[in-house]
């Protein structure tokens, strides 16, 4: 399927000011840039001489920060420690010029960080630190509210869950009733932890690794794709089903009726880092600004196979990905 050139330009423009809140596990990515010349003499691992350090937004974060690059407005709830990482985290997000307010602090937890260091422009190694407890009923309650207060002027939200300890069971359930009681578009990228409890979403959207975790299969080829979007899109009752592949694309299912398979766009990869972030994101707003499944789910796969051609997090560009997605059409045309 292809998308008009006219189409495509329309759905672009929605973009602008779109408002999408997003719900999730923010990090801060913490990145050591150096080179490798020597192995140490204490153990045969390598000597990472760090000669740089970058700390960028991380987790759902990074969710918003491509909702940013993509026109739209990012509507931040979740939470981070009252922690030196977590000042650092808060003061890029402020900085960066996100609506904040629907950012809490808790004293009873780490913010989480992710630090990889990068060397000779590969990803050596990478230490976490976080805190996977579930949050407390109070704090649940005060990112319920913020939704409540925003709900209104929301066009989409995001429910990006890594397993972290925000997305709660009784969260999920608050999220999803919310958005339905107001005709909020509400899309999940799910984790194997709470995987069956998005249930009557508009589109849920795992990675492989995530499915076959979850319903206990290995998917090797269409027909087990087929029956994977298909057993999920019973049991969740969504409106559709994206199974991510990496190097093949995406599977798609419309509730019980369509299924058809997307191939990857991507040039080179050098880091799949982010990819999914980028991925639920463009699907999003392209959603929001009125673009269908199909659409939508042509240009997050083209999306997510642009960013996995960069080294670390990076958020889609807006102007890359209308470019690309014109070269592609133009391409097939000429195949023809």
């Amino acid at each position: 399927m292809q998308i008009p050139e006219k189409r495509l330009e329309e759905i672009f423009n929605n973009f602008k000011n779109k408002n999408i809140g997003i719900i999730g596990d923010l990090m801060l990515d913490r990145y050591l840039w150096g080179n490798i010349s020597r192995i140490s003499p204490e153990a045969p691992v390598p000597i990472v001489e760090i000669n740089n350090e970058s700390n960028r937004l991380g987790g759902a974060a990074n969710v918003a920060n491509n909702i940013k690059s993509l026109g739209g407005i990012a509507q931040i709830l979740g939470v981070i420690g009252d922690d030196e990482d977590g000042k650092i985290l808060y003061k890029i997000l402020k900085n960066t010029g996100f609506e904040i307010e629907g950012v809490v602090f808790d004293r009873t937890r780490p913010t989480t960080v992710k630090t990889r260091v990068i060397a000779h422009k590969q990803h050596v190694v990478r230490v976490d630190k976080e805190d996977r407890r579930d949050i407390s009923d109070e704090i649940e309650e005060k990112i319920l509210d913020n939704l409540r207060n925003k709900i209104k002027n929301l066009h989409a939200v995001i429910i990006e869950d890594y397993n972290k300890g925000l997305i709660t069971k009784s969260l999920i359930y608050g999220i999803i009733e919310i958005c339905n009681k107001n005709g909020v578009i509400v899309n999940v990228d799910p984790k194997y932890n709470n995987f069956f409890e998005f249930k009557n979403v508009t589109v849920f959207k795992p990675n492989r690794k995530e499915t076959e975790d979850a319903l206990g299969i290995k998917l090797a080829d269409e027909e087990s794709y087929k029956q994977a979007t298909e057993r999920i899109s019973e049991l969740l009752n969504a409106n559709a089903v994206i199974i991510t592949r990496g190097e093949e694309g995406m599977s798609i299912r419309i509730k019980h009726d369509e299924f058809y398979t997307i191939p990857t766009t991507a040039r080179k990869v050098a880091d799949v880092s982010g990819a999914g972030d980028t991925v639920i994101s463009t699907l999003t707003i392209a959603m929001a600004a009125g673009a269908n499944i199909h659409e939508a789910a042509i240009m997050a796969n083209t999306a997510g196979g642009i960013v996995c051609g960069e080294v670390g997090i990076v958020p889609i560009d807006k102007n890359e990905l209308y470019e690309v997605l014109l070269e592609d059409m133009n391409h097939r045309k000429r195949r023809k």
